[in-house]
Formats: C-alpha cells, sequence, structure tokens
C-alpha cells in the first residue's frame, strides 16, 4: 500500500534560476534538540542588539560617512582616487565629523572588524549589516560577534613580546573567557594568571618536539623516539605572561567584551552571551550524530548533507569556530576540488558562513573551471548582489557547467523525479539547445548525467534524444 502523502526529496531544488550549488535540504527524522537557552540574567535579543548598537555607534557613524562620501561615482571621491582611507581621506572624514584622525581611523578599524565597511584592493564598499543596521538586530549581533571573534586585531600587540607568546596567549584566551562567563561575576586578574600559565603550559605540552643539535642528524623515519629525545615543554612563568594578559584583557575591554579595572575583570552582557553562544555551537556539534566538529571538512559536509538549511548552516558555524580561519577555508576548498558535486555546493555553503575572511582564498579560485562558477556567485553575493540575481554574473558556459555539475550532485544523491525538474532550471528554451550547449561546455560528468536523465524521464522520445546525445558525447561523435 503506497502513501498519498508525497515523500521530502533528500535534495531540495531552487527553480527557475540556475543553481549555484547541489541543494542538500533533507526532512530530519531525529529528534530535534530543544532550543538552548541563554544563561539566567542573560538580556534579551532586542537589548543585546541595543547595547550593540551603542557601542559600534562611533563606527557606524564613520562606516555612512564613507558611503556617502567614498560611493562609486561621486564628486566627494579621495584626491588619490581611492576610496581606501587615505591620510587625505581621515582629514576631510576628521573634518565632517568633528574628531581627530587618530579616532577617524580608530573608529575606521572598528567598522571593517565588524563587517560595517569592506574594503577591497584600494576601494572600500559598505558591508551588508550597514544596511541592515537599524532594522535587523540579527544582523547587529552577527557583526558585533564579528569584533568580538577580532579582538587581538583591535589592539596592537605589545611591541616588546615574543610573536610566538603572543599567540599563545591568543590561543588560550577562550578558556580564559570561558572561566570568567561561568563565574558571572569580578574575577580576579591573578586567578586569570594563574590559569592562562596553566592553559599556555598546556599548548606547549601539546606541540612539543624533538630538538635537533646544530651539528646533529635528523632521526630518519623509521628511528623510534623515545621519551629521551623530547625536550620537556618549558613551564609558562607568570612575569612573561602577566604582561600580555594585561594586553588581552584591555582589547577585550575596547571591543565592549569585558571591564577591567581594581585588578579584576567582569564579562558584559554582551560578553558573556557571545561566549555563551559559542559554547552553544560547540556542544550542539558534539552532540551531533557525526560529531562534526571532529571531522574533516569533507565529512562534516557529507554529514551537513542530511540537515535542513539552518541545521547545517549552524553546523558550519560549530566547526568553524574550532578552527583558525586559513586552515578551515583550505579544508573546504580541497573538498570542493574532490569529484562529489554535492560537497562542492555544500562547501560554499560554509564558506558563506565565514563571510569576507574567505573572500581572498575565493578570489584565488576563480580561474580553476570546475570551482570558478560557485566562486563567481559567492564574490557576487559577497559584494551585496541579491542571491536571487547573482547568476547573471554567470556567462552562459559558466551557466551551464554549473547546470551540469548540480545535476551530477542531484543523480547522485538525489531521487529519478528531481533530476526530471532540474530540467525546468535550464538557461535553455528548448532540451535540443540545452543538449547542444551541455555538450559543448566538456563537463566531465556529462555522460553520466544526461544517461540518468534518460533513465528518469517519463517521456520516450525525449528519453530517447539524451540517450542518444549522451552516446555522442561519449564516442566523441555528433
Amino acid at each position: 500500500m503506497t502513501s498519498r502523502i508525497p515523500r521530502d526529496s533528500r535534495l531540495r531544488l531552487v527553480r527557475p534560476r540556475p543553481l549555484a550549488a547541489a541543494p542538500s535540504a533533507v526532512n530530519e527524522r531525529r529528534p530535534r534538540r530543544p532550543a538552548p537557552r541563554p544563561p539566567e540574567g542573560t538580556p534579551a535579543p532586542a537589548e543585546l542588539a541595543r547595547m550593540a548598537r551603542s557601542g559600534l555607534a562611533a563606527a557606524a557613524r564613520v562606516a555612512r560617512w564613507a558611503d556617502n562620501a567614498l560611493g562609486p561615482g561621486r564628486d566627494a571621491a579621495t584626491t588619490d582616487g581611492k576610496a581606501t582611507l587615505s591620510d587625505a581621506t581621515a582629514r576631510r572624514a576628521a573634518a565632517d565629523l568633528g574628531l581627530t584622525t587618530d579616532r577617524i581611523r580608530a573608529d575606521w578599524d572598528t567598522a571593517r572588524l565588524a563587517g560595517l565597511v569592506e574594503v577591497h584592493g584600494d576601494s572600500a564598499r559598505p558591508g551588508w549589516r550597514l544596511r541592515a543596521w537599524n532594522r535587523d538586530d540579527s544582523a547587529v549581533l552577527r557583526g558585533w560577534v564579528a569584533l568580538f571573534d577580532a579582538w587581538s586585531l583591535a589592539s596592537p600587540e605589545p611591541v616588546d613580546q615574543e610573536p610566538g607568546a603572543v599567540a599563545e596567549v591568543v590561543s588560550a584566551m577562550p578558556q580564559v573567557l570561558s572561566f570568567l562567563q561561568l563565574s558571572a561575576g569580578p574575577v580576579p586578574v591573578e586567578q586569570l594568571l594563574d590559569l592562562l600559565r596553566q592553559r599556555v603550559t598546556e599548548l606547549r605540552t601539546e606541540r612539543c618536539e624533538v630538538p635537533y643539535s646544530a651539528g646533529s642528524e635528523p632521526a630518519t623515519p623509521l628511528a623510534p623516539v623515545t621519551s629521551a629525545d623530547v625536550e620537556p615543554a618549558e613551564p609558562a612563568r607568570d612575569a612573561e605572561l602577566a604582561p600580555l594578559l594585561d594586553w588581552a584583557l584591555r582589547a577585550l575591554a575596547s571591543v565592549g567584551a569585558l571591564t577591567y579595572g581594581d585588578a579584576h575583570a567582569t564579562l558584559t552582557p554582551l560578553g558573556s552571551w557571545a561566549v555563551w553562544v559559542k559554547l552553544e555551537q560547540i556542544c550542539v556539534a558534539a552532540q551531533s550524530p557525526a560529531g562534526n566538529i571532529e571531522q574533516s571538512a569533507e565529512a562534516m559536509l557529507r554529514g551537513c548533507a542530511q540537515l535542513r538549511p539552518n541545521a547545517a548552516r549552524a553546523e558550519y558555524r560549530a566547526w568553524l569556530a574550532a578552527r583558525t580561519v586559513g586552515s578551515a577555508v583550505s579544508e573546504l576548498l580541497l573538498a570542493a576540488r574532490g569529484d562529489d558535486a554535492l560537497l562542492r555546493g555544500l562547501a560554499f555553503e560554509a564558506l558563506r558562513v565565514v563571510g569576507a575572511p574567505a573572500e581572498p582564498d575565493v578570489r584565488a579560485v576563480v580561474d580553476e573551471p570546475a570551482l570558478r562558477p560557485y566562486a563567481l556567485l559567492w564574490l557576487a553575493e559577497h559584494d551585496g548582489v541579491d542571491p536571487e540575481d547573482a547568476h547573471e554574473v554567470l556567462t552562459r558556459e559558466e551557466a551551464t557547467w554549473l547546470w551540469v555539475d548540480t545535476a551530477a550532485a542531484v543523480a547522485d544523491h538525489g531521487e529519478a523525479p528531481m533530476l526530471v525538474r532540474h530540467l525546468e532550471s535550464a538557461l535553455q528554451p528548448t532540451v535540443p539547445a540545452l543538449l547542444a550547449e551541455v555538450r559543448a561546455v566538456g563537463h566531465p560528468r556529462t555522460v553520466q548525467v544526461l544517461v540518468a536523465l534518460a533513465a528518469a524521464h517519463p517521456d520516450p522520445a525525449l528519453a530517447k534524444a539524451v540517450r542518444r546525445a549522451a552516446f555522442q558525447v561519449h564516442t566523441g561523435g555528433s
């Protein structure tokens, strides 16, 4: 007995425009985890957004000034023809806003870190968060969290400290912030210093390596390494960490994450909420069936293929939170270069969650044929183009290549009716025109896609034409 209720397909098509990626949503069969509640006493999202707007008001003011004064086609362009914050631009902004140039530069840097302004080469443009600043609380909070994530860039590093020691402290601060969040009140700096020392010592122990003297030869790959070969990690000393902890706490205070004074530090409501959000993201991923936070990019993407879009984005965020941006973006692009078209599309969905920090790497792969359409769409959306219109940046050939790649994902992971419906998203007005252009673009999966489409299509005449095209591509005939 068959059900009259149509099944939810493993993949979901978006019509009628060409698809940017193999759609990925499925019905989740497992019980959904209840929405977590923030700690008691956490202000409502609207109040948190009000705090964030207040803290970023100066940065938003400079961003709006730049939008009005430095936009393309305006007479008020800088004398050097650039829309970046040159010396001349800083002086002009200071005069217009009644501020010092140092204040302008500081607010400009904050605006960039919060995503209110995006700088690309020698040009600047308003970020999407600036457009939504007054009406979208979630955009405001995301902007503040972006600034919170970049706290180490908000204040200059101590010039008299080793870069390696600075990096260790930056890596150890999440544990310090977690302790502050759990304490829910003022914590003595001495207690934080002790925690920081322990964490830095752990980090040094984890990366302990076999030392080689200047005159010794390295061990061969087959030579066993004993405990005598390994130099114990040097314990972190309070004397070397105290000035770095002071720098870190001052930097976090400058972005509004905590208050720091009288030898105590206390998370602000925004800081406490942000730390809770990041801990919750990690917990969500750790509790997922696949344990995505521990997986490689490819395994994580395969696990997310079984989730609804919102749940998948939450998984992406948690996976990204556990890695540095550079390594995460490299892993995602490596997965996108594989043979699975579904992973290619999902990788770029995850890169959308990364946002602006991924732009240089995405721009660098534009010349790779397999990634070019995805990269162009990503860059168009990043530049503020409406996702519904982003496909217009593709040439006819690129759009057709993407159509085939999406069809390959549907053929591998979807169901036959969905592949048939995929025909409706093609640019070409007729099936013969589509087949001609599909053959011309030379996608490596063309034969498999056409064979699968012919097997799935209920129209015998159309199926025969598609099979003939598949045969011609396979044999190289015309």
